[in-house]
Parts: structure tokens; sequence; C-alpha cells
């Protein structure tokens, strides 16, 4: 019986990760989306190895957003922070006593949705630099010619 436990919750890790990797992109373009900054979203951008190829790659998915350069930076540095609200479902679980740290199968489904609710390093550097990024978008923009 604990072999079946044990194969459960490696099932449940992956599910979660799978779920939350969706989840934590979502979370990105939901900001976006209610700041009316156009985006897009890719689902396994630049990937043609088949199912095998792009489950083994990274990334996933990615939101890339499409400033027009009036937006602040504030914006971009809380969509990119946004995943970390994540783990708020997980947390009120544990002290509401709904995720049982006994179980072995909820505790790999907490650890893989925690797991996503942190943000990536581009999400970091994104939160750290969106205001060098958008004045770099806005200089590229423009075009100085002597004519």
């Amino acid at each position: 019986m604990v072999e079946l436990e044990v194969v459960i919750a490696g099932c449940g890790l992956v599910l979660a990760v799978a779920a939350g990797l969706l989840a934590h992109e979502w979370t990105h373009a939901l900001v976006l989306e209610l700041a009316r900054v156009e985006y897009t979203i890719s689902i396994a951008p630049g990937r043609t190895g088949g199912i095998v190829g792009t489950l083994a790659s990274c990334p996933w998915a990615v939101v890339r957003p499409r400033p027009t350069g009036g937006e602040p930076a504030w914006i971009f540095r809380l969509a990119a922070l946004a995943p970390l609200v994540l783990a708020v479902p997980v947390f009120v679980g544990i002290a509401t006593g709904a995720v049982s740290h006994e179980s072995p199968i909820t505790t790999a489904v907490a650890i893989g949705w925690l797991a996503c609710a942190i943000p990536s390093p581009q999400d970091f550097s994104v939160a750290f630099y969106a205001h060098s990024a958008l004045e770099s978008d806005r200089l590229e923009g423009v075009s100085v010619r002597d004519d």
C-alpha cells in the first residue's frame, strides 16, 4: 500500500507542477490584462520536438508584454511578482488544516504548487529593472537621422 501512495504522490507532484507553471504565466497575464497592457501568450514557444521535447524543455509558456510607452514601471514589476499569490491557497490550506503534512500525496502536491509560486530569475530581472527596460524600448523606438 505504501508503494501505491508514493506513486500517487509522484503523479500528484507532476500534475501540480504542470498546472502551476501555467497558473504562473496566467498570473502575469492577469495583471497585464487588468492594467490594460497588451501582451501575447506563447505555449511551448519554439518547440518542434514533439511532446517529449516540449515537456523536457523550458519554458512551457511565456507572457510577452507589448508596452506602448505610457505605462508606469510599477505595473510590470507587479506583473513580474504576481505568481507569489499562488502560495496563498497552500498557506491557507495549511492554516485551516485542509492540507495535511502527514499525507505524502498532499505534501507532494503542495510542494509542486509552491515551486511554481516562486518568480523566475527573469521575473526578478523585470521587477528590478522594469524602468530600464521601458527606457530602452522608448529609445529604440526613436529614430535619429541627420538629413
